[in-house]
């Protein structure tokens, strides 16, 4: 895969960047290695910051492997590491709920807060400042939406097999070892299936631009160093900054449900959006939202179908992991937002009025957290994802089309 580097930042900038991302991850490392005992909400602190350097070392090293590693490896290995931090701490919350039953909610929580954050808050936020762009610097482009290319129908076409199946979920009250088959197996095949679409070649940017233009060997090495330095840190705080968020909560006085679901997701989440953020700014909208596609596909599949296995390691019962009536709702709230999601996307493009109304039912739901507001945004969801596959039916046979593999 050949990788044009587009901007690129001077060496000592670059690691200067790296730099701060470790020092800021080693208080984290520190506490964990000598067992002090933080107070809760320092330790969420702490931790959350850990997560985030984490995250974004992961990220740099994942973008600089593209160089060297091409094919289904690279596919797999970029759509895990890109949300490593956001599993560790949801299949930290399974793992604990096999002997600790209470934990089971905060598992769902962090799940179903990450997926809905995706959708509602960082594709419109990506569709706000790619508008921007455009209009600001007079770039050629679309004024008033953002599109896709063709080949991104993949995830589109696949996102949609999940949400179908993840409305069954709920219906059966648990998070089942066949789940873990479904979901787990349909993305295996989502992989196969991309690994035979044509690559786009890869335009790195900052950090990972400086460091995939380093020899070969030194290039190599770097990205392995970066790798372990992030998993060290993620071993080190992603236990702790589970705890952490659920002492904090009672110690604040705050819902530790609402705490886990929303404020996990957005430490771990951040750094990505942040990177398809800059991507619209630079006028290459187009990754950005196709990069935050492919991590909803990823967490929507992937993440659902590790946390039945994780429950049972933590001495759970091989039936799966229990759901209770507020885990019920927020599954079906993911789901028939993701609905909307992939009706949104239909046609390829996201425009500016419909980035709006999936931010605008996101913050109803998110200021007024009830169960009769969550139904019926939930309901709206649906209706209007109806109403918008009805208007683009014409493109519908070219998502179908999509799962045949070229010649």
């Amino acid at each position: 895969m050949r990788v044009e580097l587009d901007v690129t930042i001077p060496g000592w900038a670059a690691a200067v960047r790296v730099a701060v991302a470790v020092v800021a991850a080693l208080p984290a490392v520190v506490v964990r290695a000598t067992g002090v005992k933080l107070p809760p909400v320092a330790a969420m602190v702490v931790f959350g910051v850990a997560v985030l350097a984490a995250v974004a070392l992961l990220m740099w090293a994942a973008e600089v492997v593209r160089v060297d590693v091409s094919g289904s490896l690279a596919l797999a290995l970029l759509a895990l590491v890109a949300v490593l931090p956001e599993y560790a701490i949801d299949i930290y919350f399974a793992y604990a709920a096999g002997s600790h039953p209470d934990y089971a909610a905060y598992a769902t929580a962090n799940m179903t807060g990450a997926n809905r954050l995706l959708i509602g808050v960082a594709w419109p936020l990506l569709v706000v400042f790619a508008i921007w762009a455009v209009r600001r610097r007079g770039r050629p482009g679309d004024r008033n939406s953002v599109r896709l290319q063709p080949h991104r129908r993949i995830e589109i076409l696949f996102l949609a097999v999940a949400t179908v199946y993840a409305v069954v979920i709920p219906l059966t009250r648990r998070l089942a070892w066949y789940d873990t088959l479904v979901l787990g197996g349909l993305y295996l095949v989502y992989l196969w299936r991309i690994s035979r679409a044509e690559q786009n070649e890869e335009e790195l940017v900052g950090v990972a631009a400086t460091l995939a233009d380093q020899p070969a060997l030194r290039r190599r090495i770097t990205a392995g160093a970066l790798f372990v330095g992030a998993a060290v840190i993620i071993l080190a705080a992603a236990e702790p900054f589970g705890d952490s968020l659920v002492e904090a909560g009672a110690s604040l006085g705050i819902d530790e449900f609402l705490l886990v679901q929303w404020l996990a997701p957005v430490a771990s989440e951040a750094p990505e959006v942040i990177v398809a953020v800059a991507f619209a700014l630079r006028g290459r909208a187009d990754d950005g939202l196709g990069a935050l596609l492919a991590a909803k596909l990823n967490q929507w599949t992937l993440l659902i179908a590790c946390l039945p296995v994780a429950f049972l390691l933590g001495g759970g019962e091989l039936a799966g992991l229990p759901l209770d009536a507020r885990q019920v709702e927020e599954l079906l709230l993911t789901a028939a937002q993701t609905v909307l999601g992939v009706a949104v996307l239909a046609d390829l493009r996201i425009s500016r009025i419909e980035a709006a109304l999936l931010f605008g039912l996101f913050a109803v739901q998110f200021a007024v957290p009830t169960p009769t507001v969550r139904y019926l945004i939930a309901v709206t969801y649906v209706v209007v994802a109806v109403a918008l596959l009805i208007r683009y039916r014409r493109h519908l046979p070219d998502l179908v089309r999509t799962v045949r593999c070229p010649d």
